[in-house]
């Protein structure tokens, strides 16, 4: 075992709540090291431009606040590897956590893997992720000058991927299962007077048309049953999230929808394994929020340590 493997604070995820762990472990001189997994910068970089994280008064783009974080930390010395974790033993300390390029091994564990998001399972859907389905409009929005675009999901993300579109797409239906939103009033009162906005309700997606590009996608109305065509160049799919958190099944303890239980002080089941951001809310989700929690791990996990210490001088 070299002793650059041997770490006193490992972080999982590169989002908000993983990287301001690091700046908050790394300021306390204990040498973070963060596993980036597939996306740094979290959910948030792929967010075109959040409005609600204070210091930004006319908003930051999502790519550039990860980069902010990211390079805040490593100005503390923080460690940030693009690696990806695949298994964890949290049975004994140190920790051993496998990733791509081999195992490390930690005398503490911030998770910060955060969430992906919920699929339709519909046919077709899986078949067409790229070829006109999406689930990043800040991706793929551009691709969809000009073209018509459907939006499914009645929540903050749905309305503002939905008015993102609008910049580049020649209409944007948003198709919602229910009446009623769950999104903001702000967002909701803004999309509904967006001259290129519609809106279909109590309607779902049942399959999506396949061959070389999107061009139509079957509905059904929930409550006629009534069944009809209709005609996009682009779906995309804002319906929730599901966390990543299966790596941990039966090690540490979670909610029935897979959310790792923390309490106030961010520690999970298991002393010197802390949990931060989407992993563990299922309330919040949002930026600032995940955030302090990584703040609030790192600051417990460095006062765990300090204990540990403590015992064995």
């Amino acid at each position: 075992m070299t002793d650059n493997r041997h770490i006193k604070v490992l972080i999982l995820g590169a989002g908000p709540a993983g990287l301001s762990a690091a700046l908050y472990a790394a300021r306390a001189e204990l040498a973070p090291v963060v596993l980036t997994g597939m996306q740094l910068g979290g959910q948030a970089a792929l967010t075109h431009t959040i409005e609600n994280y204070p210091g930004f008064p006319e908003g930051v783009g999502g790519p550039q606040l990860g980069e902010l974080f990211q390079k805040q930390a490593e100005h503390f010395g923080a460690k940030v590897e693009f690696d990806m974790a695949h298994e964890v033993d949290f049975s004994q300390r140190p920790f051993k956590v496998t990733a791509d390029s081999g195992d490390y091994y930690a005398e503490s564990v911030i998770i910060a893997t955060g969430a992906s998001p919920v699929h339709l399972n519909v046919p077709g859907e899986v078949e067409m992720t790229g070829r006109g389905v999406s689930y990043c409009a800040t991706c793929d929005g551009w691709f969809f000058k000009d073209k018509k675009v459907v939006i499914v999901g009645g929540g903050d993300s749905a309305f503002e991927e939905a008015l993102f579109i609008t910049r580049y797409a020649s209409s944007v239906t948003l198709i919602h299962r229910r009446e009623d939103f769950r999104a903001g009033a702000i967002l909701q009162k803004r999309a509904k007077e967006h001259p290129k906005m519609n809106f279909i309700l109590n309607t779902v997606v049942t399959e999506v048309n396949q061959g070389d590009k999107l061009t139509t996608l079957k509905l059904k109305n929930v409550k006629t049953n009534e069944e009809s065509t209709f005609d996009t160049d682009g779906l995309f799919i804002f319906i929730g999230h599901t966390p990543n958190t299966q790596m941990y099944k039966g090690q540490l303890e979670m909610s029935d929808l897979g959310y790792l239980k923390v309490n106030d002080k961010m520690e999970t089941s298991i002393p010197g394994v802390f949990a931060a951001g989407e992993a563990a809310d299922a309330t919040f989700k949002q930026v600032v929020t995940s955030a302090g929690m990584g703040a609030a791990a790192a600051i417990q996990a460095t006062r765990y340590l300090e204990e540990m210490e403590a015992v064995h001088s």
